[in-house]
């Protein structure tokens, strides 16, 4: 895509947004008028994680597509996004063009998009998967407290510990030490749905004054795409843009940009070829999404190493997934990441000062 059209799309993105979630969110923008910008100290316990779990294996190369690579469209004939049809990112990669909602946000340099996350012998079972994530464990170590229930439990007495859980009844990252601090919040309907009644949330706790709440996860299902992936993908993938770019608009709304952050992640990518079904299978490593006012916008790590799969034809890992957790523990809430991973792993150099 030429670089006319890039700012023309994200142009015309932004537009589309604004018109239809500008009554959504008039109820928030009511609520944050009541806040003044110092309202709430610089304080890094009142730093919030908002959490966006792809369920199903979101498929990584069709999500940031390594649209110069001969390879991707070797593998995938029929599902591969059009070299043209690609939003480009750089000279190697680019969106998928359902992401445009996102363009606003990589254009103000505000998005982070870290590629090649994984981990270690991964294991493609989707509740095991989900599990090693939710406990950052290793994959032959069973941990029973969620990263973030052992994060709660060492933070300081003034650091809020109650959660907001949105499109899911599983308590994940919080299982366990968490379960009685969490609160959670069953949201039927769309993603857009969850992301409303989160925003909404936050907004009526904000304007209380008492917030207490660190974290928000919401989730995003569907994306087991064993057959038919291509338009399915799109869908969720728009989804995901509209809602992240949602949140991004009630967030500013709120005075709350530049003290959120948005992580977006899979529990595993898909197999780098299609399978007969138009569709992929479990994979492994896979691109993840970052993003707030006080976010390095950019790629990080390296593009997919199509020519180096493993034997059962994936792709191999380039960014320990706990390297996001580190970040979140350390550099965000400035607490001891390596006594609540139970490791060492070095943050991501994805946050401004």
């Amino acid at each position: 895509m030429k670089r006319r059209e890039f700012l023309t799309l994200a142009a015309a993105a932004g537009a589309s947004l604004w018109l239809h979630q500008g009554t959504a969110f008039a109820r928030v923008g009511a609520f944050s008028s009541a806040l003044s910008p110092g309202h709430r100290a610089a304080r890094a316990a009142d730093n919030l994680l908002i959490l966006v779990e792809l369920k199903g294996g979101n498929d990584g190369l069709n999500t940031v597509v390594p649209f110069s690579d001969p390879l991707y469209y070797r593998y995938r004939p029929h599902i591969a996004v059009r070299r043209h049809e690609a939003i480009a990112l750089d000279e190697r990669v680019g969106l998928n063009p359902a992401l445009a909602p996102l363009l606003p946000i990589w254009c103000a340099r505000e998005l982070a998009i870290v590629q090649g996350v994984g981990c270690p012998q991964p294991n493609l079972s989707h509740y095991r998967a989900s599990e090693i994530w939710d406990t950052a464990s290793r994959s032959d170590r069973y941990l029973r407290d969620g990263w973030l229930a052992r994060a709660f439990s060492q933070a300081p007495a003034d650091f809020g510990k109650r959660a907001l859980v949105y499109g899911s009844a599983e308590l994940g990252p919080f299982a366990s030490g968490a379960g009685d601090a969490a609160t959670t919040v069953e949201a039927f309907g769309t993603f857009g749905d969850s992301v409303k009644a989160a925003m909404h949330a936050l907004a009526l706790a904000d304007a209380g004054s008492a917030s207490g709440v660190p974290v928000i996860r919401l989730t995003l299902n569907g994306f087991d795409t064993h057959g038919n992936q291509p338009l399915r993908h799109a869908g969720l993938l728009h989804q995901f843009a509209t809602g992240m770019s949602a949140m991004r608009e009630a967030l500013v709304a709120l005075g709350r940009w530049n003290r959120t952050l948005i992580v977006a992640y899979s529990e595993f990518g898909r197999s780098a070829r299609e399978n007969a079904l138009h569709g992929t299978d479990h994979g492994t490593a896979a691109p993840c999404f970052v993003a707030g006012g006080r976010v390095a916008g950019g790629l990080y790590g390296p593009a997919p190493q199509l020519t180096q799969l493993d034997g059962n034809g994936n792709l191999p890992f380039a960014i320990d997934f706990r390297r996001l957790h580190a970040t979140v523990l350390r550099s965000w809430w400035g607490l001891d990441a390596e006594a609540v991973l139970q490791g060492r792993f070095r943050p991501l150099p994805i946050l401004r000062a």
